[in-house]
């Protein structure tokens, strides 16, 4: 039986981890290889529905604490209904754990919301003296559980300043959410983990100002970082390990470790993201270790996918210093510019290393891509595309029969200082008009594969400088510069 202690700074009765929590565990680690449907609380706390309901109890203690509330041990409290701080009411508000707290939300909707008046940017002139009441709002050192598949675990609504730290959040379907607007939001140090849909999720938010450092975000479905239409600046993302975010199974998705996307919203200029740092994280799977022998899991996944639309494209992203690898694309770019891809280490694609369409200036440099153990086609293409750039990286063990680099109805195209080896073909081209290829050696191409190939229906192309070991197919007919 679960034990009872009474709480010194809570009116309500705590409950302490029972023997079937741990078991439960246990059991899950053994069964979840098994089961394509992610596990409930209900399927591994077997006591849940002895555990009594502490909304109200937690709710009173927060509304008569000016919007605080403390657990000082260890203990599990289940909740049917969003505990609600009300900023404009009680100004700023806490939420800390000095020891194991996890809470049981056990209903639809954020176990736990935060509730300001910020209607203004991250300007002082634009801020109310209200506003300043409610700077900071804070949650650290919490567990919290989804039981119903609408549990989200923490919302963010219109708040100045927010830190979330130190909190894990398993089995929502939401980790995370900021809805309508937020400013300065700091989120570290945080687990999301196995939800059913995102691990942390701008949903149409108007947000600028938001730092994401030093989380595991993993085996989320429908995303990791997803940011999806709203207003959204100054996204920083540091030093996280973001894995696995999109189903596990060979099914076809969407889902991407990290995703910026305003795609739906064509036309419409109010939608927009744009001045995005990736830097310094893992950001893996899911493909090649699919429980289907020949299959890949997550059909159509990638690891960081940029879907902008024409009326707006999202712009000013850099991506920098991470370890990017097993999904099937590991970049995916659509209607960008001013997108920096750099110093990254990209390994062991499904697909492709780099798809950019419909995209201008997009600078990829310094990068090394490999399938590492794998035979994987691994390619890199351009299509409808100007003004970019590949240069000094190598590309390794390219399968792909088209080309380990394409260029595809692109035009005024910088590729220079690539070292080329062992892949099917090296560089082709296919429509483009206006590129310039020097100092690039290609090597060690296969057997029957072209080191080159550039064909008539291209023009205004500049070879020079380059080392080619093997054949090149150049239509005579190619308008070319030498």
């Amino acid at each position: 039986m679960i034990k009872r202690r009474i709480l010194t700074t809570l009116t309500a009765s705590l409950f302490l981890a029972s023997p079937c929590l741990i078991q439960a565990q246990d059991a899950k680690k053994e069964t979840e290889s098994k089961t394509k449907k992610l596990p409930s609380a209900a399927d591994q706390i077997k006591d849940l529905s002895s555990l009594p309901d502490f909304t109200k109890q937690l709710q009173q203690t927060i509304d008569q604490s000016g919007g605080n509330l403390a657990f000082v041990k260890t203990g599990i409290y289940r909740i049917t209904q969003p505990l609600i701080f009300d900023l404009t009411k009680h100004g700023a508000a806490k939420v800390t754990g000095s020891a194991g707290v996890t809470l049981i939300m056990d209903g639809p909707g954020p176990a736990l919301k935060f509730v300001g008046s910020h209607q203004g940017t991250a300007s002082p002139k634009s801020f109310q003296t209200k506003t300043w009441d409610e700077r900071m709002p804070i949650v650290s050192g919490i567990e919290i559980i989804g039981n119903h598949p609408e549990a989200v675990g923490i919302e963010l609504f219109q708040t100045m300043e927010p830190i979330i730290s130190r909190v894990s959040v398993r089995w929502c379907l939401h980790g995370i959410r900021l809805a309508t607007r937020n400013r300065n939001v700091t989120i570290s140090d945080c687990h999301l983990y196995e939800n059913s849909g995102v691990g942390i999720y701008l949903d149409d938010v108007n947000l600028h100002q938001i730092n994401v450092s030093n989380c595991h975000i993993s085996y989320n479905r429908q995303g990791g970082i997803v940011v999806r239409d709203g207003n959204v600046r100054n996204l920083q993302i540091t030093g996280c390990d973001i894995e696995g975010n999109m189903p596990g199974e060979h099914v076809p998705t969407k889902a991407a470790n990290i995703l910026l996307d305003v795609s739906a919203t064509a036309g419409d200029k109010k939608h927009s993201i744009a001045e995005v740092t990736i830097t310094s994280c893992t950001i893996q799977h899911s493909a090649n270790y699919s429980d289907i022998k020949g299959k890949y899991s997550a059909v159509g996944g990638a690891n960081i996918r940029i879907l902008g639309k024409e009326s707006w494209p999202i712009n000013s992203v850099t991506i920098t210093g991470n370890v990017i690898s097993d999904t099937e694309n590991n970049i995916d770019i659509t209607h960008a510019y001013d997108v920096t891809i750099n110093s990254n280490a990209l390994f062991a694609p499904s697909s492709n290393h780099l798809l950019v369409k419909n995209s201008e200036r997009i600078v990829v440099s310094g990068n090394s891509f490999n399938p590492r153990q794998f035979e994987r086609p691994a390619a890199l293409i351009f299509t409808d595309s100007k003004d970019c750039v590949l240069s000094s990286s190598t590309i390794h063990a390219a399968k792909n029969p088209a080309g380990a680099v394409q260029l595809n109805n692109c035009s005024n195209m910088l590729l220079s200082a690539l070292n080329l080896t062992e892949n099917a073909v090296g560089i082709s081209l296919n429509k483009t008009d206006g590129a310039t290829i020097s100092n690039c050696r290609i090597s060690r191409t296969l057997e029957g594969g072209a080191d080159i190939i550039i064909g008539a229906d291209n023009k205004n192309i500049q070879l020079s400088g380059n080392a080619f070991s093997g054949k090149s197919d150049i239509d005579t007919a190619a308008k070319l510069k030498k």
